[in-house]
């Protein structure tokens, strides 16, 4: 295939100073959980991206120093020359295929606790840190902020020597010292660094002439920049000193890098936020400057793509979390294959790597993360090594993974599901509110497999053993998926407490049996997204809700997604009564029992339904009816996957099917990869 002709413009080169990127796919800075951990795992994470055609590939976050310790966060360290080696690695491997290697070096001042390193963190003015933690930054005088100045030079001077081609001056997010500088809440200084715009834009103008001073020779140097917080005339806004601040540094980077503050704001969920949602407020940029803009919106559509740059709203596609998705996006457009494109459903299940530090994972990528550790490549996969068919039992986003990666290692595959639809739970999940684009995990994956010569779909085919016996396949996998509990097993409780015919389950709401009436009381034991969004549903319907969970806020399990305030406001505005820090005891069919955690007070509300979201079920009866027979049949395996195995996330699923493909006639997995640190001869390396 080839490119369609309309696309064209997305492949031209752009000039950034003293570099040339050689289309327009960019993908900006992103933390992945990894940071200066892992290095060989990151440098593969990264390389990845660029033989997948990105133009431009960054690192995430970079520190300084260690007074910009971001601990408990995995994040970048370019401390010292001793970082050098580590950093160069991923330069080399982005350079390996083409592309341009881009370094985010920051300090984060008074956003970091610097729990490691023990040095009291540094701010404009006297503020505690900006996370929930007991830390306060102290005001930073004059040598402070010389020595500033000097690390962040040193930085860029070492960012050069490790091979990369862009450096950042980092001022957005919430995060940076230099946006803190700019944000009047934040700085009440009286010096030539506080007071007037152009005062407190001091810093960042002379961050940007010392790293253009240090390497702008030979590198590029970008600007990450607040196009606006969000937050009205308290903060920097698209139409107010936001615009003032670009308008009066305009040719001073190479490279505009512009977005919302802060990152709840820029990296929303497809919940909350649609492709290109930023462009309200990033648009501007382009009138002020001849310098290229790179901006993000979560851009998986070509068309769209298009259009940012045809109408002059950008001049680079950025992209984090679609590069995450699919790090083959631009070249699958160059090669005409639009319908590969593995598209970001926008759930932030890789945001959460971040917040958990932990190793960077995806949805609707499985390989994420895996490139070094496991070697697994997001488009090439290992060829069978053995012959016979495979049987897939039950087609959700295990079933549907684990078909198409066996399918892509040319085993003869047939997928067989109970329903008349595909998909699962994602089907039934991406009818809840806010929800739709989460189908992209089902539709990609039929899509593909529809067009497979090797692979058999059945549907309405609701396999018992002795059909799974006389099939006469190889191996066997069965994704049959989970249910929702309707007895109050959880987290909170370990005996059964509920019975009667108005307690209801998740699976009854998406199922279309909904409560007649309320007040309907839904216990969210799981804390993640279903009890909100199943509290959006009897609210659209007109019932009287509330939502009882034994955590501080609803959905709290969000928070690591960016979503916790976002779904609490909905809930607030929707007029959905929540209450925290209680438990449910029992169930009468008109009044629900409710325990304090905080006092043990009991009470009762009245209820005339009960929704209990609490633990999940595997639905394994087809294995353990084939538990002791399938040997004598002739099949080399029977496996559980996905969550049939163990219910978790549907990122979980997705990569328990890909799992099981890829280990098919392979050795099977005694220890676990890792980037192990050695003592030798008094030194500190890390052996691979």
């Amino acid at each position: 295939m080839s490119r369609d002709p309309r696309y064209d413009i997305l492949f031209e080169p752009v000039k950034i100073g003293p570099v040339i990127a050689r289309n327009r796919f960019y993908q900006v800075p992103h933390c992945t959980g990894i940071g200066w951990t892992q290095p060989e795992t990151l440098a593969r994470l990264r390389g990845i991206k660029a033989e997948g055609g990105w133009a431009v590939v960054a690192t995430e976050e970079t520190e300084i120093h260690p007074s910009a310790d971001c601990e408990p966060f995995h994040e970048g360290r370019l401390w010292d020359d001793r970082d050098i080696p580590a950093m160069a690695l991923m330069a080399d491997a982005v350079h390996e295929h083409g592309a341009l290697a881009a370094i985010e070096i920051m300090h984060h001042g008074g956003s970091v606790a610097n729990w490691g390193t023990r040095i009291a963190p540094i701010a404009p003015s006297h503020r505690p840190i900006i996370y929930n933690y007991p830390v306060q930054a102290r005001a930073m005088d004059k040598e402070d902020i010389r020595n500033l100045r000097g690390w962040h030079r040193d930085a860029a001077v070492r960012s050069k020597k490790a091979g990369f081609d862009i450096v950042y001056v980092y001022a957005t997010h919430d995060l940076s010292i230099a946006q803190q500088f700019l944000e009047r809440r934040k700085n009440d200084r009286t010096d030539e660094y506080g007071g007037s715009l152009e005062n407190r834009a001091r810093l960042l103008r002379e961050l940007i002439e010392d790293t253009k001073e240090a390497v702008g020779d030979k590198c590029a140097v970008a600007v990450r920049f607040c196009a606006d917080e969000l937050i009205g005339e308290a903060g920097l806004t698209h139409d107010g000193e936001a615009r003032d601040v670009i308008a009066m540094l305009a040719e001073l980077p190479d490279l505009w890098d512009v977005n919302i503050s802060n990152w709840p704001n820029d990296s929303q969920t497809s919940r909350f936020a649609k492709e290109g949602f930023q462009e309200a407020y990033t648009s501007f940029v382009k009138s002020l400057t001849t310098k290229p803009v790179v901006g993000v919106g979560r851009f998986t559509s070509p068309d769209t793509m298009v259009s940012q740059i045809k109408r002059g709203v950008l001049d680079f596609i950025g992209a984090a979390r679609p590069s995450i998705a699919d790090p083959f996006l631009p070249k699958k457009i160059e090669e005409g294959r639009i319908d590969d494109i593995r598209e970001c459903i926008g759930c932030n299940m890789c945001v959460s790597s971040d917040y958990t530090s932990t190793n960077l994972r995806c949805t609707q990528n499985p390989t994420m993360g895996e490139e070094w550790r496991r070697g697994w490549h997001p488009e090439i996969i290992a060829p069978k090594k053995s012959e016979g068919s495979v049987l897939v039992v039950g087609a959700g986003p295990a079933g549907l993974e684990a078909a198409l990666s066996a399918a892509r290692r040319g085993f003869e595959v047939h997928l067989a599901e109970a329903s008349d639809e595909l998909g699962g739970r994602v089907t039934r999940e991406s009818k809840l509110p806010g929800l739709s684009e989460w189908a992209r995990v089902r539709d990609w994956r039929v899509g593909q497999l529809e067009r497979m010569a090797n692979v058999s779909i059945y549907r309405d085919s609701k396999l018992e053993a002795g059909h799974v016996l006389q099939f006469g396949a190889r191996h066997v996998a069965i994704a049959t998926g989970s249910f929702w509990r309707r007895d109050g097993v959880g987290r909170d409780s370990g005996f059964p407490i509920f019975d009667g015919a108005t307690v209801y389950t998740p699976d009854d709401i998406m199922a279309g049996r909904d409560p007649e009436a309320g007040p309907i009381i839904i216990w969210d034991d799981d804390h993640y997204y279903m009890g909100g969004v199943l509290a959006e549903v009897s609210r659209y319907a007109g019932a009287e809700v509330v939502l009882v969970t034994t955590a501080a806020a609803v959905s709290a399990w969000t928070a690591n997604t960016l979503e916790a305030l976002p779904i609490a406001r909905r809930m607030a505005k929707l007029g959905v009564e929540i209450l925290p820090y209680m438990s449910v005891a029992g169930f009468a069919g008109d009044s629900v029992q409710l325990n304090s955690v905080l006092t043990g007070e009991k009470f009762e509300r009245p209820a005339s339904a009960l929704v209990t979201v609490t633990a999940r079920l595997p639905v394994d009866a087809l294995y353990e009816d084939l538990r002791d027979r399938w040997q004598a049949a002739g099949i080399a395996s029977v496996t559980r996957i996905g969550d049939c195995w163990a219910p978790s996330t549907i990122q979980q699923a997705v990569y328990s099917g890909h799992k099981w493909a890829r280990e098919l006639d392979e050795e099977p997995e005694v220890l676990i990869p890792r980037e192990l640190p050695m003592i030798e001869s008094g030194r500190l390396k890390v052996m691979t």
